[in-house]
């Protein structure tokens, strides 16, 4: 009997191991990239990203058992858009942030957007904020990177600016946003909050001069689109609805 008894639990102890394995197999992992730009062109304000637009993603995708890592160009702290933190634009998703420890923690210690690849991921997302028009727009490794996750059929999304970091991006030769359907933070939002004369250039017009056709609803209401692999919300109200979009396409390819 002890004979058996031993057996037994050998063959479950067996069989348990490969299913383990198999669940961290199955996790799906998804890269956000956040800028590294604090300064709000030359105002004397600064910038960076905007809150709800990094924690309504990441607990949309964390909730649903989506592993998630961060990296910025320079590594480290992002810097975080002061407006972004005020009262005025706390929302469920950005009051679980602030009380967040292991989330704020991981925040402190991004990884340097060159140490980390495509084949990591199953996707990349990236949050707003003005930030993004001004390092990531620019900065060759997040373009390579993110032509690396379009050829290699794997989901890339943006929300309000951080579509400015397609600016660049091309496929054989043509801008990735060449006749796709795309959205982003709209010139008539960029006029309500003052700074048409102060970010390097303005979205709308980026987007639909690299050939996209650019669509958008009105100021501040949610709206996300989705053309293929390239996902992309309007602004901050947008994020959770990438972030569904980009899960809906992770859960197809189980």
């Amino acid at each position: 009997m002890k004979k058996i008894a031993f057996v037994f639990i050998i063959a479950l102890t067996a069989t348990c191991i490969p299913a383990t394995a198999q669940n961290k197999k199955s996790m799906k992992k998804v890269l956000f990239v956040v800028t590294s730009h604090d300064k709000l062109g030359n105002t004397g304000e600064k910038t960076g990203f905007w809150t709800e637009e990094l924690a309504a993603p990441y607990y949309e995708l964390l909730d649903k058992g989506v592993a998630i890592d961060i990296a910025t160009p320079l590594g480290g702290q992002p810097p975080i858009d002061p407006k972004s933190e005020d009262p005025s634009a706390a929302t469920e998703d950005t009051k679980r942030f602030d009380a967040d420890t292991e989330l704020l923690d991981k925040l402190k210690n991004t990884h340097k957007l060159a140490d980390v690849k495509e084949s990591d991921y199953d996707a990349v997302f990236y949050p707003g904020g003005h930030g993004p028009l001004w390092d990531l727009a620019e900065d060759k490794t997040s373009i390579a990177l993110i032509e690396s996750f379009y050829t290699h059929n794997k989901p890339v999304g943006f929300v309000c600016h951080a579509p400015g970091a397609l600016k660049s991006v091309k496929i054989n030769g043509e801008f990735l946003v060449k006749g796709k359907k795309v959205t982003g933070f709209s010139n008539t939002e960029e006029e309500a909050v003052g700074l048409t004369k102060v970010v390097p250039f303005l979205l709308e017009d980026v987007l639909q001069n690299n050939g996209a056709t650019y669509s958008k609803v009105a100021d501040w209401q949610p709206y996300a689109v989705e053309d293929g692999l390239l996902i992309t919300g309007q602004n901050p109200a947008s994020s959770k609805l990438v972030a569904e979009k980009i899960l809906n396409q992770l859960n197809a390819k189980k």
